[in-house]
């Protein structure tokens, strides 16, 4: 009886992905590799948490071609799906359309979500989960390019279109490729510990997860370009002189503009306005210092713009939710600290 105890206890845990046709291959993918790869792990250790058993799951069981056009044969039909899901994954695509239209679908969503630990989506899979109503009165992602669409759609949602996956309550939803094999490590940290993420992490060369709150894009994908000759300079200029007086007047000068014109020309032709702009940059900048070097923090700050180590980790805090120093530690190679200054 004991024995029969310990063996359930040790049970896999089941991880069903569901995928339809037209899904993104890797949104997907991603996440399966990120669970096979926690399986290696546990199995080549023998660590005593339970496994995972990993079930692709279609609408209907039979063959689908992805987005890419490459043919992919599901384990079984989400009617045949195991009863006792752990987590629930919903892959994203272009085909997220038809399938948040799709009653069957749902409705299985809608059954089986109250007896999943956790639910989540991949990318667009965040439609699909909109769809049954699980995301209601939540906060949720999706990729930046369709987060609009989604809080239009379905404005009982809370979009965030920044971090690269949010978690509210038992519902994860992510944004679009990569970011689903950051939430996927994530919830394996969530079951294992951090030691057992960065060990997959680094399998895949991704050295550790991303902080969930951490921004889609970089600072010149976030902000649209110019029309104009002089602000599209004036881009360039901040991304090429982080560290130098970049303050409206300056940068004003530059454009040949007055302050208060340059202002309301820059904001209108980016969307953000020039101090936002250049806090991006500088953020930017930063991040990629303490990834790479070793310098201290004090150092970074002032070699980026920011001045001080306090203005810095201000920023860092309210951009990513995390400090300069934290977010080293996860980021850097070495795992380098900067024992100076504590951030």
């Amino acid at each position: 009886m004991i024995e029969h105890m310990r063996n359930h206890a040790r049970s896999p845990k089941d991880v069903v992905i569901v995928m339809y046709p037209e899904t993104q291959s890797l949104d997907f993918i991603g996440p399966l590799e990120v669970f096979a790869g926690a399986q290696r792990l546990i199995e080549a250790t023998g660590r005593t948490e339970p496994g995972y058993r990993i079930t692709l799951a279609s609408p209907d069981g039979a063959p689908i071609r992805t987005s890419s056009g490459v043919g992919v044969l599901p384990d079984t039909s989400i009617a045949e799906a195991p009863k006792n899901i752990d987590t629930l994954i919903v892959a994203g695509g272009d085909g997220s359309k038809d399938a948040s239209k799709d009653q069957r679908l749902l409705d299985w969503i809608r059954t089986v979500a109250p007896h999943t630990r956790r639910v989540t989506s991949v990318c667009t899979g965040a439609f699909v989960l909109a769809a049954t109503g699980l995301l209601d009165g939540r906060r949720a992602t999706t990729h930046w390019a369709s987060a609009a669409r989604l809080a239009k759609l379905y404005p009982s949602v809370a979009v965030d279109p920044e971090p690269i996956y949010v978690r509210d309550g038992n519902i994860w939803t992510s944004a679009g490729v990569t970011a689903g094999m950051d939430m996927a490590l994530a919830l394996v940290e969530e079951d294992l510990d951090r030691d057992a993420a960065l060990a997959i992490a680094r399998r895949f060369v991704m050295f550790l997860r991303r902080p969930g709150n951490q921004s889609q894009f970089s600072a010149t994908l976030a902000a649209q370009e110019p029309e104009h000759e002089p602000l599209r300079e004036v881009q360039r200029y901040v991304v090429e002189h982080v560290a130098d007086d970049l303050t409206v007047e300056t940068l004003a000068e530059r454009a040949h503009m007055s302050p208060r014109n340059f202002a309301r020309a820059f904001r209108a032709e980016t969307g953000i306005t020039p101090g936002r702009y250049v806090e991006r940059v500088r953020l930017e900048a930063a991040r990629r210092e303490l990834e790479d070097t070793s310098q201290p923090i004090a150092t970074v700050a002032a070699a980026c713009g920011f001045g001080t180590a306090e203005t810095m980790r201000r920023a860092f805090l309210r951009a990513l939710g995390v400090a300069p120093a934290e977010y080293r530690r996860r980021y850097h190679p070495a795992g380098a600290r900067d024992a100076t200054v504590a951030a």
